[in-house]
């Protein structure tokens, strides 16, 4: 039997929320009937729609999973991202100034994930459909960038040289100045006639390298990356901002909190988002857990020319914070900790009282429990500035400016 129900927000996954029961592809505001499945309504048809809803503009939204909101407007969108700021922030109890949010424009996305199999035809490759292992074709698909979005072929080719018949590739393409970067993982173990095969494969395509699992098969150019004034080769599969424009985002902000310090920490630093920027004007230590990805920091700081001194530092800050005494030398901290938030580091900051810190976060919900310490230990939240990469997403990233409260009154 059908039900009918108004949907009051969306959820943290963008899914419609009436009452107790989630509704996919609904907006706030808006009545819709569906049949009840535990606390999904499926077969959902919108009998009042909202003036939020739009048309989405990608021909593949529906049958995609790739994103979860191009039904909606970009207004409805923004908003609601802010509002997973600002709840988080309520629910520790912490106040501060949340700016608009600044989102990357279509077409943007240069890295993502392809899922390919093997056909009785050939192959197939795309992005999984919704809540189901199904791959769905995406030649159309707008929000990666254009080259990306030509990869399919590509992708096809090496599932046919070396997927199995019962499992997919995962094939994740990093789209760089050099070319396509292209990390293949799920697929069969390397043999002779393999590799050769796959050496011919990255020749025909064009690609600037190409690794299966652990191990190169061939760079045709070093795929690097801008970071400031240096050029950067992460290791294959290394974390890089989503968009070109969400780094640069990002980097005039942390720029911004950091402003005139000469002495700088980078935690969780990978390759140099902001260190090396950082070094145009101050001395930094980055410190990072991936040897490999500090590598690539350090080479990309020593071909540059006119930076400050960088160095580096392999630890594990989950499990062995800096402590305080070390912290002490440093004007200020940058700190973008993975989704699980930086708690011990963040403890150890607090008691060192840095004046300044600035914190990058890709999850709202430890970030603001990491600001609620900070804030305890007489830290002013001076502003959060959310940051939209992962657009049409239920992903959303922000910067926060974090000041000794009597630096702050200082300023003033």
């Amino acid at each position: 039997m059908r039900k009918t129900v108004t949907i009051e927000r969306l959820g943290q996954q963008g899914d419609g929320v009436a009452g107790d029961m989630f509704v996919p592809l609904a907006l706030p505001g808006e009545v819709v009937s569906g049949i009840p499945d535990g606390d999904q309504l499926t077969e959902m048809r919108v009998e009042t729609p909202s003036a939020d809803r739009v048309s989405a503009p990608c021909p593949h939204f529906r049958s995609c999973g790739g994103c979860q909101v191009q039904h909606a407007s970009d207004t409805c969108v923004a908003g609601w991202k802010r509002g997973i700021v600002e709840t988080a922030l309520t629910v520790q109890g912490v106040t501060a100034t949340v700016r608009p949010i600044l989102t990357s424009p279509d077409r943007s996305r240069r890295r993502a994930t392809f899922a390919a199999r093997r056909t009785k035809k050939g192959a197939m490759a795309g992005f999984h459909a919704r809540k189901s292992d199904a791959i769905i074709p995406v030649p159309s698909c707008v929000l990666v960038t254009p080259t990306l979005a030509k990869s399919a072929p590509m992708a096809e080719a090496l599932a046919v040289a070396g997927a199995s018949r019962k499992g997919a590739l995962s094939v994740s393409v990093t789209d760089s100045v050099d070319g396509l970067d292209v990390l293949v993982t799920g697929g069969k173990p390397l043999d002779g006639p393999l590799r050769i095969t796959l050496a011919a494969l990255c020749e025909a395509h064009g690609l600037a390298r190409l690794t299966w699992e652990d191990e190169l098969i061939g760079m045709r150019m070093p795929p690097s990356h801008a970071m400031g004034a240096a050029r950067v080769v992460p290791p294959p599969g290394a974390f890089l901002q989503a968009t070109e424009h969400g780094q640069a985002t990002l980097t005039d902000l942390v720029r911004d909190i950091v402003g005139p310090a000469k002495s700088v920490l980078d935690l969780f630093a990978g390759c140099g988002t902001f260190a090396l920027p950082l070094a145009k004007t101050a001395e930094v230590h980055a410190v990072e857990g991936d040897r490999a990805m500090l590598a690539a920091l350090d080479g990309g700081w020593r071909q540059a020319q006119g930076l400050k001194r960088v160095t580096t530092e392999t630890r594990d800050l989950f499990r062995r914070p800096l402590m305080p005494d070390e912290l002490a030398r440093f004007d200020a901290a940058v700190i973008d900790p993975p989704r699980a938030g930086a708690a011990a580091q963040i403890a150890e900051l607090a008691q060192a009282k840095i004046e300044t810190i600035a914190y990058v976060s890709c999850n709202p919900q430890t970030f603001a429990r990491d600001a609620k310490t900070l804030c305890d230990a007489g830290y002013s939240l001076d502003w959060v500035q959310p940051v939209d990469q992962f657009r049409w997403s239920a992903h959303v990233e922000l910067v926060a400016a974090f000041r000794l409260a009597h630096i702050r009154d200082q300023r003033r």
